[in-house]
């Protein structure tokens, strides 16, 4: 049931535009490479105190906030504690890690304010009679749990109540995001324009950098101002334990993150090393796809960068490679010994180089007590990243070095065929044009959920 969680409830564990979102300092630069740039001591100093308060701050009030539940009521409408339970369990049941009490208390903050905002765009879109519908929120819910549970709704149900949360919960988040995408549809889309020269400078530069290689990276963007700058960093360090124990990049970005790339989970996609900032650049550098670095200081705070993927631009992928694999496997019975485990490992291993390729393998496996199973349609990227190399170096009949585990079984593969992936033309004018429209789509909307929030009327209690 982790699996689950951590790839289908990660991707709802914010509403569609959740969090105070700025631009990171490697967004900002990804997006105006080849500008000029402002001086960055007095653009720093404008970002750590944009309203010139003083460095000495006397508190003429009494401020206890422990003393205050969290609870809110927004424009009329009440958000209990209940809701808030119920979200944080999604939130860390999509977490393979222990969440500590500290954190646990910023969580539910933020988890507060993205409910608040939730609350906004359902309140939006009713106020200009975009409702959406019981019907439409339990399509959504039942597509969802079609895709994780079958045809059996009532397991999906039984998960949510068992990590704490409830259909309910999950399905109010569903019709906040349904009800963000209707106002932005109405309010936003159409008065988003791009030009054609805008998308063939694109191609231009494109075309210019083939060969190059690109990085797609994750960001959690925390900022910090010389008043904070130490509680920011232990955060960060905080964040990084979790996540190297397991938590979900995704969740936490969509959660901590203050960068307007939190509502994707904190993917920045595909850019050049020299459109990032020095120290991200640097870092990246040295990074492969799976590995975790952080906290880096940046302009106005830290940032934690995630390499998902990294590519070539305009270059084909040999992951894409299309392979037909055998996968020869033997298992071990219960309670057999060390020696005799080793005895039948080593057996294995000596069957399987004296197999004559692809057409003997299946008769020789037989003789080895071994199982086999044929892929004729899998891609080199499906395999776990441990193997992809190790599968690109192979010649046809030749197979992996053995892997896995007494308890779950040994296996090899074996390549019996490839067909390489044709040169990438890269994205054509339509694809550009959208890609264009989506980000300018995504500013407008961070813009005008702000103005939400200005307008509205908040208590807690």
């Amino acid at each position: 049931m982790k699996t689950f969680a951590s790839r289908n409830f990660a991707r709802l564990l914010a509403c569609s535009a959740g969090l105070s979102l700025a631009a990171s300092p490697a967004l900002v630069q990804a997006q105006a490479a080849g500008q000029p740039a402002t001086n960055p001591q007095v653009q720093d100093a404008a970002d750590d105190n944009p309203l010139g308060i003083p460095d000495s701050v006397q508190i003429l009030g009494k401020s206890d906030p422990n003393l205050r539940t969290a609870t809110a009521l927004v424009n009329g409408t009440v958000i209990t504690g209940t809701d808030i339970d119920q979200r944080v369990a999604l939130v860390t049941s999509a977490s393979e890690a222990e969440i500590p009490p500290d954190e646990m208390v910023r969580l539910r903050q933020q988890v507060l304010r993205n409910l608040i905002d939730e609350t906004l765009q359902i309140q939006a879109a009713e106020a200009q009679e975009l409702a959406v519908t019981d019907e439409q929120v339990n399509a959504q819910y039942l597509q969802l749990a079609a895709q994780n549970f079958g045809q059996e709704p009532e397991k999906m149900d039984a998960y949510l109540t068992g990590v704490g949360s409830s259909p309910a919960s999950l399905k109010r988040q569903i019709k906040g995001e349904l009800a963000w995408s209707s106002l932005i549809r109405q309010n936003v889309s159409p008065f988003i324009n791009v030009a054609a020269e805008e998308v063939n400078d694109v191609l231009t530069r494109m075309e210019q950098s083939r060969g190059t290689e690109e990085y797609r990276l994750g960001e959690i963007y925390l900022s910090a101002t010389p008043a904070n700058r130490e509680a920011v960093l232990q955060n960060a360090q905080r964040i990084i334990e979790q996540l190297r124990q397991g938590g979900s990049f995704v969740a936490y970005a969509r959660q901590f993150s203050e960068a307007s790339t939190a509502v994707v989970g904190g993917d920045l996609g595909f850019v050049r090393l020299g459109q990032l900032p020095g120290a991200i650049s640097s870092a990246a550098a040295t990074m492969q796809p799976g590995q975790l670095n952080g906290p880096i200081e940046v302009p106005g705070g830290y940032s934690i960068i995630y390499l998902i993927d990294k590519r070539q631009v305009l270059m084909a992928d040999p992951r894409d490679a299309l392979l037909s694999l055998k996968q020869i496997s033997i298992g071990f019975p219960a309670g057999i010994s060390q020696a005799d485990a080793q005895a039948r490992l080593e057996a294995f291993g000596t069957g399987v180089e004296q197999m004559r390729g692809c057409g003997d393998a299946d008769q020789a496996a037989a003789a080895l007590g071994a199982t086999v199973v044929t892929n004729d349609q899998i891609r080199v990227r499906a395999l776990p990243e441990q193997l992809q190399n190790i599968v690109l170096g192979l010649q046809l009949g030749q197979t992996t070095p053995p892997f896995g585990s007494i308890e779950e079984g040994v296996r090899v593969l074996m390549l019996c065929g490839r067909d390489d992936p044709e040169q990438s033309s890269g994205p054509n004018f339509e694809q550009v044009m959208n890609q264009l429209e989506e980000e300018r789509i995504n500013k407008r909307a961070q813009r005008y959920l702000r103005d939400l929030r200005n307008d509205a009327f908040i208590e807690y209690n």
